[in-house]
């Protein structure tokens, strides 16, 4: 299943098995407070029988003086439970029969020990009902789900054919035409293009398990060496050593690529994009000197975005395939001064 499925069904699934975990907790106390004073019309009915004959072993007897308003009472203490009888032709003294609480509280335990069983296997009940109905409240979102990345799929794979046509007629109208920037910004537009297809491509993929080794240079001077050509103002500094990576090397290169392309395209003209690395805490620094951000702790939200280009799910996706890669990513941005993207390669890497 998919993470949002994931979240979906275990949120129905306690909301479910909370509410009737509830209902029957406050059922099983109603039915212990229903036996417990069950229990104590029993011990009083036993008393009045014995009062008639004493041939009760588990109650104890005395005579009391007689207090006729608290007779035929069942009376708790701290030590024991007991009722006062009249006796005949005796206007002095009652007789006392009692239970010791000690005798109660284990009869009282054993209902309390047996209800609780139940519950226990009430619970068991309830937690099976709880993932059949999430299951069953489930099937709607996963069939719309899967319905929308089929339809996203087959839209990125017909986008395929005209996005390469027009690549085609751009490198032919680049000798024939003489102003070669209307030319370029045609070409980058197009890169742009396909950049957001490969960014859905990737969201939709399930593939962040499937890990290889990668030279983590290697590939930063690729994805360099194409961002050069579209933003040829900007200036990509590196500072790098050769560092191997166990790590899905399309998800994090998605990751890359939306970074750098962001320093490059929020940046000012003549402006710089420097990567390094820090080997001592195999932490990767992306610094720009662009506009900055107003709000860091925003960027990471589904089409949020402070400029009017983009779409507001670059960074967003970003952040997916850090946590699927258990990438611990962090943000610092002064407004007009820059930003500085740093990412915890620890886990990833060896040397």
């Amino acid at each position: 299943m998919k993470k949002a499925e994931y979240e979906s069904f275990f949120k129905s699934f306690g909301v479910f098995f909370i509410a009737l975990s509830l209902l029957s907790g406050v059922l099983f106390y109603v039915e212990y407070t229903q036996l417990k004073h069950d229990l104590d019309e029993k011990i009083y009915n036993e008393m009045r029988l014995c009062s008639y004959d004493l041939k009760c072993a588990q109650f104890g007897f005395d005579f009391v003086p007689l207090n006729p308003k608290k007779l035929y009472e069942l009376q708790h203490t701290s030590a024991e439970m007991f009722v006062l009888f009249s006796i005949p032709r005796n206007d002095t003294y009652a007789l006392k029969l009692s239970l010791s609480n000690t005798q109660y509280e284990t009869i009282i335990a054993a209902i309390r020990d047996n209800l609780v069983f139940y519950y226990g296997w009430a619970l068991l009940v309830i937690a099976v009902v709880s993932a059949l109905f999430s299951f069953y409240a489930l099937y709607p979102l996963r069939h719309a789900l899967h319905l929308t990345q089929e339809f996203s799929r087959d839209i990125l794979h017909d986008l395929n054919t005209p996005l390469s046509a027009l690549r085609l007629n751009v490198s032919l109208l680049k000798p024939s035409v003489g102003d070669e920037k209307k030319i370029d910004r045609m070409a980058q537009s197009i890169d742009t293009i396909v950049s957001l297809g490969d960014n859905l491509r990737s969201y939709l993929e399930e593939h962040v398990y499937q890990v290889e080794t990668v030279d983590l240079n290697s590939l930063i001077q690729t994805r360099i060496s194409t961002l050069e050509k579209l933003y040829p103002s900007i200036h990509f500094i590196l500072n790098l050593e050769s560092i191997s990576m166990t790590v899905n090397r399309d998800a994090f290169t998605r990751i890359i690529d939306n970074l750098l392309s962001n320093a490059a395209k929020y940046n000012k003209h003549d402006g710089s994009v420097t990567i390094s690395i820090d080997t001592e805490h195999n932490k990767l620094h992306i610094q720009d000197t662009g506009k900055g951000i107003a709000h860091p702790e925003k960027i990471f939200e589904r089409f949020y975005k402070e400029h009017e280009r983009g779409l507001g799910i670059g960074l967003h996706i970003v952040k997916k395939f850090c946590d699927e890669l258990k990438i611990p990513i962090n943000v610092e941005s002064r407004i007009s001064k820059g930003t500085i993207f740093t990412l915890d390669l620890g886990s990833l890497t060896k040397r």
